[in-house]
């Protein structure tokens, strides 16, 4: 069973920045798929990011040039750059990971969120 714990968010002006983590622990053979997610007050959840395990990487349009996705195996870490925060990024963000167990089972696990609030 795979856990993944957030870290980053907070308040911040705009324009400013911030970087969320999110650590998976716990029983599995790999991390294939990591990615963040958001969900706007009144919005549905939407993709803002994801790489592969290889290193390939896809951003939605609304955060291409302003946000890098980025992470460590070793760490079985994903991170989440964002620069030039507009008051739209507000959010909560959740991680999103794909992994694989010991047994060759693929499970989908998502992080409890953390909230991203930028200010004007």
């Amino acid at each position: 069973q795979v856990h993944l714990v957030e870290s980053g968010g907070g308040l911040v002006q705009a324009g400013g920045s911030l970087r969320l983590s999110c650590a998976a622990s716990g029983t599995f053979l790999r991390l294939n798929d990591m990615g963040w997610y958001r969900q706007a007050p009144g919005k549905q959840r939407e993709s803002v990011a994801v790489i592969k395990r290889g290193g390939l990487t896809n951003y939605a349009d609304s955060v291409k040039g302003r946000f890098t996705i980025s992470r460590d195996n070793a760490k079985n870490t994903v991170y989440l750059q964002m620069n030039n925060l507009k008051r739209e990024d507000t959010a909560v963000y959740y991680c999103h990971v794909y992994d694989e167990s010991p047994s060759q089972e693929y499970h989908e696990i998502w992080g409890q969120g953390t909230l991203v609030t930028v200010s004007s």
